[in-house]
Order: C-alpha cells, then sequence, then structure tokens
C-alpha cells in the first residue's frame, strides 16, 4: 500500500516541477484560474474539489449526503476498491483472510466497506455535526512548494461553515471512528492499537496526496497533457 502511495507521489511531484516555468502566479484568483472537473481524465470522481477562486455557500447536510454518496458508489470507486484489495491482496497483507477467489472477496468487501464508512463520516456525518465544509478549496496559484503544502495541509485545516479556518476534526476524527469500526470485521491479529494506528497513518497519507493531485491537476492537464482539465 504505501509502495503505491509512494508511486503516487512520485508521479505528481515531477509532473508538478515541470510546471513551475508555466505557472505565472495571478494577481487575483477567479474561478476560471485552475478550475477543477468534476471528474479526472473522466474516471476519478472530484466532487469534493472546489475551483480557485470559487465561494461557495456551506454544504447543506442534503449536500454533504449526495456527496459522500458519490464518492461511495460512483463506478470508479468499485474499480478502485478492486486495485487496493488486489494489492493488499497479493501482499498477504491479512493472512488469515485466506487465499484464492474466496480470499479475494473477504479484501474487498472489507475495503469497501472501510471507504464507504470513512466517506460517509468524513464527508457527511461529523461534518454536519461540527458545522465544517469538507470540499477541497484549490489554491490554484503560486509556486509548487506552497501549493502542496497548502493542499496536504486540508487534512488538518478545513473551513468551518462560517469561512474561517479550524481543525479538521472531521476528518481526523471520522478516519478514526472509520478504524475503529474496522476492528469489528478484520482478524484479531488487526485489530491491535499499533495495526489500527498503521491504517489510520495510511488513510491520512492518501487524503492528503489525494488533495496535492486535486490542486495541481488543472496545470497537470494543461501544460503537461495539453487538454481542458
Amino acid at each position: 500500500m504505501h509502495r503505491g502511495l509512494s508511486f503516487l507521489l512520485g508521479l505528481i511531484l515531477p509532473a508538478a516541477c515541470a510546471l513551475a516555468q508555466g505557472l505565472a502566479p495571478a494577481a487575483t484568483p477567479t474561478p476560471t484560474a485552475g478550475a477543477q472537473p468534476k471528474r479526472i481524465l473522466g474516471i476519478m470522481p472530484n466532487y469534493r474539489a472546489v475551483s480557485a477562486g470559487a465561494i461557495p455557500p456551506p454544504p447543506t447536510p442534503r449536500e454533504a449526503f449526495k456527496i459522500a454518496t458519490q464518492n461511495s458508489f460512483d463506478y470508479s470507486s468499485f474499480v478502485f476498491v478492486g486495485v487496493t484489495s488486489a494489492v493488499a491482496f497479493a501482499e498477504d497483507s491479512h493472512p488469515k483472510l485466506g487465499s484464492g477467489m474466496a480470499g479475494f472477496g473477504r479484501y474487498y468487501w472489507r475495503g469497501f466497506v472501510d471507504k464507504a464508512d470513512g466517506n460517509y463520516l468524513v464527508i457527511f456525518a461529523l461534518p454536519t455535526v461540527f458545522h465544517e465544509d469538507e470540499r477541497y478549496y484549490a489554491m490554484g496559484e503560486g509556486g509548487i512548494f506552497k501549493r502542496a503544502v497548502y493542499a496536504a495541509s486540508r487534512v488538518l485545516i478545513t473551513p468551518n461553515y462560517r469561512g474561517h479556518n479550524t481543525a479538521n476534526l472531521s476528518e481526523v476524527l471520522g478516519r478514526g471512528i472509520s478504524q475503529g469500526i474496522s476492528a469489528a470485521y478484520y482478524p484479531s491479529s488487526d485489530r491491535t492499537a499499533g495495526a489500527l494506528a498503521v491504517k489510520f497513518a495510511f488513510a491520512m497519507e492518501r487524503d492528503a496526496l489525494t488533495n496535492v493531485f486535486r490542486e495541481f491537476w488543472p496545470d497537470i492537464a494543461k501544460h503537461v497533457l495539453h487538454r481542458h482539465p
């Protein structure tokens, strides 16, 4: 899993650095600068992203629920869970889940539940309680390092309903609670504090890297792939 994240980071950062000459900072961010698509490459759902300069009203509970559902049950989610489950299965991350197609199935449904309950906690349930906006607000301008740090730090900092930055309790507690729930359906050997801490750290790292990818995707699409985001 961690090798997969390192590979993703290895793809993002070199491409981002290659854009350094083409990212002249604008005087004032506008909604058209670094526009975020609803899907990346027509596949990856990007419903949580807000284009640079855009200031939409806080999401209603219904809107947050819809985003959580889109992120959990989009067709690409089934593919993503299949890939991550295949990696974990190949690495024999949970030996007690067994081998063969039956073993892979045990990996798959657990991975899907992990993803779904995490999404509903982080995007819908806890933000509604804490009045936090869990959408990703793209910076869209500035230096590569500044934007990368900003994007990654959004797992710890998020705006509240008044637009003021606050500690991202929804993300941190949501991922933590999700790992606690997973103890109910993973083998006993994976329920230790150490094992749960590793899974929690992986989830936070994955979300941080996803934000970095979201931040630079419009630039990668325009300057590297020469296409509209």
